[in-house]
């Protein structure tokens, strides 16, 4: 083909060795880097353009890269799922220039560390061809088919050469491949062609197996990853075969030849050869001091409470190295001196302890905006609580960054990075204590919502006409769950003289609270089984609600309230549940501490990740 458009050959390369198993690839590599040094002394090339992702192209992208000759190499940047992305990212960190296909490529090069200058977004060249061939006259080369050696054994073993609708080529002309491509009423393979050229025509296509299972696609391909399946190809054949798709242009507009040509013409061949790579900045490590090499990785996480004030110092696998425990005192002043106090001491205390703090992480409840720090108001438990900065004050006096979010929130991150979240995509922690919360873990990251509302599980309404809520609603999840609504509960039972069982007693100067209610349904109170069925209803009627609507893969209850409504929210799910999230896993955390291990996780994943 290149003799046919009247190039003029300089030297002739003979370097495939015995075919193309991996041996023969080695070799003929290994052939190619002994011969190319000569080949290129000779001729010395300005630039050398190297394509694609075979392994010929690797030995010649290393021969011209240790000879000090410009690269430029078309189509890198693309992941297609074998040994071909090994050996086009290599030719990628050898080449000095970029053409790339698509936008994706174009991001994994800059990703990979190349020069945005140095990277044109040009389309495929072979689609300028595809794009503009209009040749009807297909009939006279229809007859023609592709096949390989071992594809022709085997059509050979079975008698199929005979066959009038079978013929095994070794190479069709580019221009007759077109058109069979482009009259096709399917293609099967594994080539490249496939999932890339064969989409400017809309003509369906059938991938078998993983080779190029990571490529960008048109609509027009059908993936078969166990190709070796008979039952999947022929149905995939007949799903495919004589549809007509849209013609993809993912991979070009049939403009790409001018645009390389012109980013050719502007390469200063004057510029220094030495290859920059763009490397984005990284945290350096300060220093190789024994005891700075020893010291663990911390967070201080802070639990603001309904009722205590909790601070803790946590480890980068989750321990929770010393804590310490406050009264949540009433008033906005009073609370938020005394944060910054019990954070100062816990700061000390980390030196002793040989913990490096990384960052504040503080989990409270009510709504809040992350992204300032600042709680925008808060549950009634907490008081004075409304348009707080918190992240202000407590980075000026610990000269640390500091995150905060919903508790709901932080038992969600709390899971997703220490408990039975880990790898999961999609996940719901619901919160069952004094009040009701819970997190929504979409696609591995948390749902926050336009305005910070998200994942405000427990006023989701079961009941029209159910008890009062303190959102100010009626109905709410919270209203028959809540570890506020049990102590309700238990003592109009108490008032009434209707709790306390055989092997009960409330003292005088002890308040009646929701653990009497489920101490005296474990005795055997009927009316507190009864409370306690009623809340667990409740709560499952909001988690069947939650299925129906998110359809996570896993439902979390956490806090203290979890274990004795387990079973009542499963019995639920198997009755009102559609059938479709009936599997749908519902289990009790694990973790001691959700809160303040969420706390902290914000700071661990945030502070130990590459800066982009």
């Amino acid at each position: 083909m290149i003799e046919q458009d009247d190039f003029d050959i300089n030297t002739r390369l003979h370097t495939i060795v015995r075919g193309e198993d991996e041996a023969a690839m080695v070799e003929s590599v290994g052939l190619a880097l002994v011969k190319l040094p000569d080949v290129l002394n000779r001729l010395k090339p300005d630039i050398m353009i190297v394509h694609g992702d075979r392994f010929d192209a690797l030995a010649l992208a290393t021969s011209a890269a240790l000879m000090n000759i410009r690269i430029l190499h078309i189509e890198g940047g693309e992941v297609s799922g074998t040994i071909d992305d090994s050996i086009r990212h290599a030719i990628t960190k050898l080449a000095h220039y970029h053409v790339c296909c698509t936008r994706s490529a174009e991001q994994h090069l800059i990703s990979m560390c190349e020069d945005h200058d140095r990277i044109l977004l040009a389309g495929c060249p072979s689609y300028d061809k595809l794009l503009s061939a209009k040749n009807k006259d297909y009939m006279s080369i229809i007859r023609m088919w592709l096949g390989s050696k071992e594809m022709v054994r085997v059509m050979r073993k079975k008698g199929i050469e005979h066959h009038p609708n079978f013929r095994a080529v070794k190479h069709v002309p580019f221009d007759q491949f077109i058109q069979l491509v482009a009259h096709a009423g399917c293609m099967i393979g594994n080539s490249s062609c496939g999932v890339r050229e064969v989409g400017a025509f809309g003509t369906p296509v059938i991938n078998l197996g993983t080779r190029q299972i990571g490529r960008e696609t048109g609509e027009n391909v059908l993936h078969v990853r166990d190709a070796d399946t008979q039952d999947k190809i022929l149905q995939a054949l007949h799903l495919q075969f004589g549809k007509q798709y849209p013609c993809s242009k993912i991979y070009g507009d049939g403009n790409a030849v001018p645009r390389i040509l012109k980013f050719l013409k502007s390469i200063d061949l004057q510029e220094p050869l030495q290859k920059k790579f763009c490397f984005p900045p990284v945290k350096e490590n300060i220093s190789q001091d024994i005891d700075h090499i020893l010291e663990t990785l911390s967070a201080l996480a802070v639990d603001l409470g309904g009722t205590n004030l909790r601070v803790a110092i946590v480890s980068m696998k989750g321990e929770i190295v010393k804590k310490y425990t406050q009264f949540n005192p009433k008033t906005y002043e009073e609370r938020i001196n005394l944060i910054l106090q019990m954070c100062v001491e816990a700061a000390a205390e980390a030196v002793k302890l040989n913990c490096r703090i990384l960052g504040v992480g503080i989990s409270t409840g009510g709504r809040v905006n992350p992204r300032e720090g600042i709680v925008l108001h808060s549950t009634k438990l907490i008081q004075e609580w409304n348009s707080v900065d918190l992240r202000t004050p407590l980075s000026d006096t610990l000269h640390l960054p500091v995150w905060v979010d919903n508790d709901g929130n932080c038992a969600a991150l709390a899971e997703r990075k220490f408990g039975q979240g880990k790898g999961l995509e999609n996940f719901v922690t619901l919160i069952t204590g004094t009040g009701i919360g819970g997190g929504i873990i979409h696609q591995h990251e948390l749902i926050h919502g336009s305005s910070f509302c998200a994942a405000e599980l427990g006023h989701l309404v079961v009941s029209l006409d159910g008890p009062d809520c303190s959102c100010g609603s009626h109905g709410c999840i919270e209203a028959y769950a809540s570890g506020m609504a049990l102590q309700r509960e238990a003592k109009k039972l108490h008032d009434e003289d209707l709790l306390l069982v055989e092997g009960m007693s409330v003292p005088k100067d002890e308040a009646v609270s929701a653990v009497h209610l489920i101490q005296a349904a474990k005795l055997g109170n009927v009316k507190a089984q009864s409370i306690l069925r009623t809340a667990g209803t409740a709560l499952g009627l909001g988690v069947v609600n939650i299925l129906h609507t998110i359809n996570p893969s896993l439902v979390i209850l956490s806090g203290v309230l979890a274990s004795h409504y387990i079973h009542i929210v499963k019995d639920v799910i198997r009755q009102q549940a559609l059938s479709s999230v009936q599997d749908v896993d519902v289990v009790v955390s694990d973790l001691v501490d959700p809160a303040l291990l969420g706390a902290a996780s914000m700071v661990l994943d945030y502070t130990t990740r590459r800066i982009c």
